[in-house]
């Protein structure tokens, strides 16, 4: 079995590692340049990524990286039933904007499943990080801690984790309509990169439901998070959400904590 306790802590120092490189790069008046697809990037994500990637093949030599910006330079690996997923920065919006709401992510799949990810918040410190079957944690300044997702009544309120930068209110909102929620408290707590998934792990937030584009580097890593705190993540269908799809793009799908958090499963 690759996704150990061991791999997981090498991969924890790995991120910690890229975001130090990141928050050089964060303290200087730094270039933001356009991809092809009209998102921003910048020397942070390039030294970060470059630094994952080469300490993913020491640690796992012939498993293959799929990694954001190497996929954007058209340098895209055959993937089989194991392989990693990287996101150097994800927010890179929220970097440029210097509201401190980007991750580093790192995520280990096998048979189509994220089993081991890490999430890095530079800016706040804070380490997200789980391996399936095994637990999850959170590091922080008081120390680590596990975490787990909470139980959600099938009544009462909810909180609802949205994303700050690609949000779509309306979209939403007829989500939760159609959900059968509409009429239930709802507090909303949106956020920046992974830290949504984040939220839905700690037990901070019961939904997070992700109606717009989104690539399997940018929610691997926080899946398997949630996935080892007791959540689980589908699509609009009812399906568990899948990696190593063609072209990496994921539907759109809805991040939940424990006992369902109410509404139907799709």
């Amino acid at each position: 079995m690759l996704a150990t306790t061991t791999l997981l802590a090498a991969v924890e120092a790995l991120a910690d590692e890229a975001a130090a490189l990141i928050l050089e790069v964060y303290a200087t008046d730094f270039a933001v340049q356009g991809k092809a697809d009209a998102s921003p990037v910048t020397v942070a994500d390039e030294r970060a990524e470059a630094h994952i990637v080469a300490g993913l093949r020491r640690l796992t030599p012939g498993v293959p990286v799929v990694a954001e910006e190497a996929v954007a330079r058209g340098e895209v690996p055959a993937t089989g039933a194991r392989f990693w997923l990287v996101d150097p920065l994800d927010g890179t919006r929220e970097f440029v904007s210097r509201n401190g709401e980007f991750t580093v992510n790192i995520a280990l799949v096998e048979d189509g499943a994220p089993v081991l990810g890490v999430v890095q918040v530079p800016v706040q410190a804070r380490r997200y990080a789980g391996l399936v079957g095994q637990g999850a944690w959170c590091d922080d300044a008081g120390g680590r801690r596990a975490i787990a997702c909470r139980a959600v009544p099938p009544t009462g309120g909810l909180v609802v984790a949205s994303s700050r930068s690609h949000g779509d209110e309306a979209a939403l909102a007829a989500w939760l309509a159609e959900q059968g929620l509409g009429g239930r408290p709802l507090t909303h707590r949106p956020a920046g990169s992974s830290l949504k998934f984040g939220l839905v792990a700690t037990g901070e937030a019961d939904l997070y439901p992700r109606l717009g584009r989104t690539m399997e580097w940018d929610t691997a890593a926080g899946h398997a998070v949630l996935r080892a705190a007791g959540g689980e993540v589908h699509t609009l269908d009812g399906r568990p959400l899948g990696y190593g799809k063609p072209g990496f793009e994921n539907p759109h799908f809805v991040a939940r904590g424990a006992a369902g958090a109410g509404g139907r499963a799709g």
